[in-house]
């Protein structure tokens, strides 16, 4: 085959074919970590590039953070070895903040593809180690120095075997070698199993180079994101929000201008980058914002280097989104999530009726450290990420989402799991009533989550969390969500992103914040705000108060205690409640 470009059919095998590869690759990442950040979370992101380091495909989840910062990152692997410097079995290796991912926990991987001795492909996967050494991961760090062992771009395989020091010297500076080792293990194989895949589909195929094949897929989403880019009305438009911060609150800027097909995102007039470790790195801050503009406009065009090419994004060097070395950057997550409500908010002005509300934004990462009960089979010290999502944003037509993980993408972790693995134990896990935002299409919820520890021994926390002061805000006349919530045994608070040391047997309370909702609450289905209090996501309460919608609750005498209550809709109490709507 020696033009797939001009074959709609041809390509569209191709592309599907190519969508598997990607995928299998995953699949074998995921099948052979040790961690739970990556088996269970899905903290990670694969993807194939051509010879010229672009974007072909990905796979099917990831994080965008991992995922549009992996694809920006090529051009620095290939700058620090060109293809004559590589032999079959090279393996490298960078987790530089301002390279990839936008922290030193996270780990990319490239490994080049070779047939007849020379490069057709890359395969990559971006991967958050449970530990990279320095400071627990927290926000505390006032330089990037603190926060764990840098690896500058380095060849951890070389020719199919180890580079043995550098091995060594990661080992020795990790608290949880096992894992990080069995991940790097699984990452680099991982990439060998989408090479494999991609070499049999080649030869299937009979295609000399992926090429040509790479340039008709990129070719095509450049247009259509041009395409969509084009059918919004050219202008400027500006949104602001505002994050809790570290010390003080930290404002987001952002001016979108439409010109033609090509659309431009600035950041200027955001906070000055922090001397805590919530900064972002520029690669972070387009892999989001680059995210949220295709999410807005053209979210069934296949994500590759063609869908960020008319998509331009600046920030003012030093400012909180364009962080300069060597600035702390371990939280960045906490202020980079909030940036796709941040750009939805202006596309609102372009797209009316079509973007969704604000929502909780952050996903809640806590570290956990401690020790297991005395009677665990290992007396070793455990170390725990754990990630918790709250509500999305009401949408157009639909209620938001409770407990996901957008914009990161991340799933959670079975209690059970946790539990095994820890001297925890999770006394409480359930969907926050009433903390999703009201409108005619509800913000999604968030979740209460109790703590409890178990050993008897102290043990300590690093939360970063976000969304305590400043709630998702709701659209069109919905209403905003509820504000997140950190509270301590004694009924005490304090500041989440720092190291807090518990005593034992203590228990901490978390409760996730809610999205903002969408429309006017009035305007709910009655039966919808039945549903609601029935599955127990809005009280009754809240059903009189927010959507003037007013519910019974009955249970005859001889129901036991146990049985659920029945609840029906007062239709005239609400027609009258509904009459005077504000």
């Amino acid at each position: 085959m020696t033009d797939v470009a001009i074959d709609p059919i041809a390509l569209e095998v191709l592309w599907s074919r190519l969508l598997s590869v990607t995928n299998e690759q995953q699949a074998a990442l995921m099948r052979t970590a040790f961690s739970t950040v990556v088996r269970e979370s899905q903290d990670l992101a694969c993807g194939v590039f051509d010879t010229r380091g672009n974007m072909v495909a990905q796979s099917e989840t990831g994080t965008p953070g991992h995922i549009n910062a992996m694809a920006t990152c090529m051009r620095f692997f290939q700058a620090a070895y060109p293809e004559h410097q590589l032999e079959p079995g090279d393996v490298l290796i960078t987790n530089d903040p301002w390279m990839t991912a936008g922290q030193i926990n996270d780990i990319t991987l490239v490994t080049p593809i070779f047939r007849d001795r020379k490069v057709i492909a890359y395969f990559a996967n971006t991967c958050h180690m449970l530990d990279i050494g320095g400071r627990i991961l927290s926000a505390e760090a006032r330089e990037v120095y603190e926060e764990g062992f840098l690896i500058p771009i380095s060849k951890l395989f070389r020719a199919g075997e180890r580079n043995e020091e550098l091995f060594r010297l990661l080992m020795a500076n990790v608290r949880t070698p096992r894992e990080v080792e069995g991940d790097l293990y699984a990452m680099a194989s991982c990439n060998d199993v989408g090479g494999n895949q991609l070499l049999e589909f080649m030869r299937e195929f009979e295609l000399e180079s992926i090429d040509p094949l790479a340039e008709a897929i990129i070719d095509r989403s450049e247009a259509a994101t041009r395409s969509a880019i084009a059918r919004l009305p050219d202008g400027v438009y500006t949104n602001e929000m505002w994050s809790d911060g570290f010390e003080e609150p930290v404002l987001l800027k952002a001016t979108v201008t439409v010109h033609g097909d090509e659309l431009t995102v600035d950041h200027t007039g955001s906070s000055p980058q922090s001397r805590y470790g919530i900064n972002v790195v520029m690669n972070y801050t387009h892999a989001y914002t680059s995210f949220a503009v295709k999410c807005a406009i053209s979210p069934e065009v296949p994500h590759n280097e063609g869908s960020f090419r008319p998509v331009h994004v600046t920030a003012p060097p030093g400012c909180i989104l364009n962080a300069q070395h060597p600035a702390p950057v371990a939280a960045r997550h906490l202020i980079g999530h909030f940036l796709p409500g941040l750009i939805f908010g202006a596309l609102a002005q372009a797209m009316p009726k079509r973007i969704m509300a604000d929502g909780a934004a952050s996903i809640w990462i806590t570290m956990f450290r401690g020790k297991q009960p005395q009677a665990a089979l290992t007396k070793d010290p455990y170390t725990f990420m754990l990630f918790q999502c709250g509500g999305t944003g009401a949408r157009p037509t639909k209620d938001g989402l409770n407990n996901v993980g957008f914009p990161s993408g991340v799933a959670g972790v079975p209690a059970e799991v946790m539990e095994s693995l820890t001297g925890l134990v999770v006394e409480r896990r359930e969907v926050r009533a009433d903390s999703g935002g009201p409108g005619k299409f509800r913000g999604g919820c968030g979740q209460y989550t109790t703590f409890v520890d178990r050993s008897g021994q102290t043990w300590s926390m690093s939360g970063m969390y976000d969304r305590l002061k400043f709630a998702a805000q709701g659209l069109l006349g919905g209403g905003a969500g509820s504000s997140g919530m950190f509270q301590l045994q004694d009924g005490g608070s304090a500041n989440p992103k720092e190291l807090l040391f518990h005593a034992p047997f203590s228990r901490v309370e978390t409760a996730l914040p809610g999205g903002g909702g969408y429309g006017n609450p009035f305007e709910r289905d009655p039966q919808a705000v039945l549903d609601d209090v029935v599955n127990g996501y809005v009280s009754l309460e809240a059903a009189r108060r927010e959507y003037g919608v007013v519910i019974h609750s009955s249970k005859r005498a001889d129901e036991q205690v146990s049985l659920p209550r029945h609840f029906s809709i007062d239709e005239s109490a609400t027609a009258k409640l509904r009459a005077v709507s504000p």
